[in-house]
């Protein structure tokens, strides 16, 4: 493997597993989170305002205990409904998505343990490779200012999309390109 690919969640995942992972050479966040060491995702989400999974969790989840989940731990699932100030998955997480694709993503999403978003990034590789990351300039998630932030910070090369949370499915080329050209730096 030559580059790391991160969308969302998966940013935290590669800033930390990296760092055990020698053949991994580049970094590439895709509308995620990059974390710096100690930065928690609920962090993250409440650093910039304007992110639609910063209310009361059960606002906008589902939450569902696991079998053998620490006590006390769930798992998140993200409602299809409005409820209050969360406008809905597709406005929320999949905002300029086709809605059959919002509702295949509705149904296809895997769980997000709440005990993942309280937990600390450790020290962070991005210091040490180089980054590259996708800002979706209409993700309502990880709104675009902290998402700036983030990648400033990284020192990461830094290409916007006009497009919300899941660019990946609304821009691939875009994504692409950019996991393209980080592979191609590092040959």
């Amino acid at each position: 493997m030559r580059a790391g690919v991160g969308h969302s969640y998966g940013g935290m995942v590669i800033t930390n597993a990296a760092t055990q992972s020698p053949n991994v050479k580049a970094l590439v966040y895709d509308d995620a989170y990059i974390p710096a060491e100690g930065e928690t995702v609920f962090q993250i989400n409440g650093a910039e305002p304007g992110s639609c999974v910063t209310a009361e969790p059960s606002t906008f989840l589902n939450l569902v205990p696991y079998p053998g989940g620490p006590s006390g731990d769930v798992d998140a699932y993200l409602k299809w409904a409005p409820n209050g100030a969360y406008k809905g998955l597709q406005d929320c997480f999949a905002n300029g998505v086709p809605a059959v694709q919002a509702r295949l993503v509705a149904a296809g999403q895997r769980p997000f343990a709440v005990s993942a978003g309280s937990e600390p990034s450790g020290a962070p590789v991005w210091k040490s490779l180089p980054s590259w990351a996708v800002v979706a300039t209409t993700d309502h998630v990880i709104v675009p200012a902290e998402q700036r932030f983030m990648a400033r910070r990284a020192d990461a090369h830094i290409t916007e999309v006009k497009a919300g949370h899941l660019s990946l499915i609304t821009r691939p080329d875009v994504v692409t390109r950019v996991i393209a050209a980080a592979t191609q730096s590092v040959r």
